[in-house]
């Protein structure tokens, strides 16, 4: 996972339970963390030796409204799951990146919305991209979700452009005809019937990357969901989407309580989405591709 929305606890900590919950439903796992955004590039040589443990001196940029710590126990769906820091590379090297993967073991990647904008471009954030670029091309199931949606856009020649104003809400994806037969967005529905969306975004993707397939737009957004494709034109099980299928209901209202999303925010979140079934549907992916 490339955690970056560790200091808001709910959508960061929280959210990414919500990811690895249905990995916990059908056996057990372990998440490893990754956070370019705090890590310094210095410590990021110590990951050639593969994986290595995140320390505190490694991370100068570490947020302390959220405590550091290298590793914790969460109980999901019934199991202990493992999250642990590790240390990234910070290479701009996609064979380097795509061998550190193999190294350390890694089944899927998951990389979360931030704080932070592509629009608005940061030097870790090249790193970040070499990685979701390597792992996605390299056959690896990964998932961006909001930024990272925009960063494997980006990492691939995708434009990102900042809007005016900020879209938060729910929206009913618009899907294309790749859309609606995809496995990680319509497996969980009867065909004909919607698939919605919870969104809060600035940036957005303005043009499709040649190596990807619009998968669906909504009326606020024209590049909501891709999925990438090889240079011989095979499906590889890799994803970008704009909304945040991590949001349940629980998260929103305590991150609304922590004073972390508005009360307009909140307002616009009223009603229910699909995120859950398709975080269900990549857990499912990744057990096939596993297999």
């Amino acid at each position: 996972m490339v955690d970056l929305l560790v200091e808001r606890a709910e959508f960061g900590h929280g959210g990414n339970q919500e990811v690895v919950r249905p990995f916990a439903a059908a056996g057990d796992v372990e998440l490893l963390l990754v956070t370019p955004q705090m890590q310094s590039f210095e410590a990021g040589k110590k990951a050639e030796a593969g994986e290595v443990v995140l320390s505190e001196e490694d991370v100068p940029h570490w947020d302390d409204d959220f405590p550091f710590w290298q590793s914790t126990n969460v109980d999901l769906e019934g199991r202990s799951v493992t999250f642990r820091r590790i240390v990234m590379p910070m290479i701009e090297d996609d064979q380097k990146m795509s061998a550190w993967l193999d190294t350390v073991g890694i089944d899927a990647v998951v990389c979360s919305g931030s704080k932070k904008n592509v629009s608005m471009w940061e030097d870790w954030m090249a790193p970040s991209a070499s990685l979701v670029r390597a792992s996605a091309k390299s056959g690896i199931p990964t998932l961006g979700i909001c930024f990272g949606h925009q960063l494997l856009c980006h990492a691939l020649g995708g434009k990102i452009e900042r809007a005016d104003s900020l879209s938060s809400g729910i929206w009913d994806l618009d899907l294309t005809s790749e859309g609606a037969d995809d496995e990680l967005l319509t497996s969980h529905i009867s065909k004909g019937n919607t698939v919605a969306g919870l969104f809060t975004h600035q940036d957005h993707v303005m043009t499709l990357p040649d190596s990807c397939r619009l998968l669906c737009s909504t009326s606020h957004n024209g590049v909501t969901a891709v999925r990438v494709f090889s240079d011989d034109g095979e499906k590889l099980p890799a994803w970008g989407l704009q909304f945040h299928p991590e949001a349940a209901r629980a998260r929103i209202e305590r991150a609304h309580e922590w004073g972390h999303i508005t009360d307009e925010e909140l307002a616009s979140f009223k009603g229910e989405h699909d995120g859950a079934s398709i975080l269900s549907s990549f857990a499912s992916i990744v057990g096939r591709y596993q297999a």
